[in-house]
């Protein structure tokens, strides 16, 4: 399916067989681009379609995360904005939709909420040599929750993989944006709430290292492949900067917006072991 709206689809199924690396290194946006807009003449369209939507990529090789890149969440946690990007890693089958059920990790005290913008890479990127060039490797942009267990990120010893890496951590959706639908990505408001309470309420504007500069910085270190995952860093107002701090439990309801890119709405749920 390929999302004209939140809830209004085209079917491309005969066309596509899924949003995995192999269709982002062919070419399958360009595809795209010609069969959504017949389609949509024809009014092929599913309106109110309510099944289950996945994430709107899949099997990606890594997801990269991006720490304190926003002036607002460093700030808040009274650190200095880095001097260069802080990188670390997710676990690829952290992938989950935008309305999938978040699932409480077995001995969780602190699983916390940060919205995000996601940026999908189109081909494979190694050493480039300027921003201007790692634009032309971005496929497109999509709405993120990078889920996250601060006990096991920040009190366990060693890096932050471990507390961003359990199962159900990274819902994603509910459909990726191709760069030409974005006007300013760096002008986007930024929302997320729990229990209909608003917690983070930023944009894009606060973020350090742009997009472009987080590819072009990443290439020099690893190489990149199609359908990669970048998760960009969270603004202000996750549960671990509040004070007191505050952290999700069994039957909240999150619910997060990013300008142009859609809405998610995630149950929390008691891991099932």
């Amino acid at each position: 399916m390929v999302a004209v709206t939140d809830t209004t689809f085209v079917d491309v199924s005969d066309v596509v067989v899924d949003f995995n690396p192999y269709f982002f290194s062919s070419g399958g946006l360009n595809l795209l681009k010609d069969i959504v807009p017949e389609r949509l003449a024809k009014g092929l369209l599913l309106r109110n379609f309510d099944e289950r939507i996945g994430a709107p990529i899949s099997s990606p090789q890594q997801i990269i995360c991006i720490g304190l890149n926003y002036a607002d969440h460093a700030t808040e946690t009274g650190a200095e904005i880095p001097p260069e990007p802080i990188i670390f890693t997710k676990a690829p089958n952290t992938l989950v939709g935008p309305n999938d059920a978040i699932k409480i990790p077995k001995g969780s005290s602190k699983t916390d909420w940060e919205i995000e913008l996601g940026v999908v890479i189109k081909k494979q990127a190694r050493y480039l040599e300027s921003p201007e060039q790692a634009s032309n490797h971005i496929a497109g942009y999509i709405l993120v929750n990078d889920v996250s267990e601060r006990e096991f990120q920040l009190e366990r010893q060693g890096q932050w993989t471990k507390g961003k890496s359990c199962e159900t951590f990274n819902p994603a959706g509910p459909f990726l944006a191709t760069v030409d639908e974005i006007d300013n990505i760096l002008d986007l408001s930024m929302s997320l709430s729990v229990n209909g309470q608003n917690m983070q309420n930023s944009s894009t504007r606060q973020m350090i290292y742009t997009p472009a500069f987080l590819i072009h910085y990443l290439s020099q270190f690893m190489v990149l492949e199609a359908g990669d995952l970048i998760n960009t860093g969270t603004p202000a107002g996750v549960g671990l900067g509040k004070k007191p701090q505050r952290f999700l439990k069994p039957g909240d309801l999150v619910e997060l917006e990013i300008e142009g890119l859609g809405r998610q709405c995630q149950k929390i749920i008691n891991y099932d072991y």
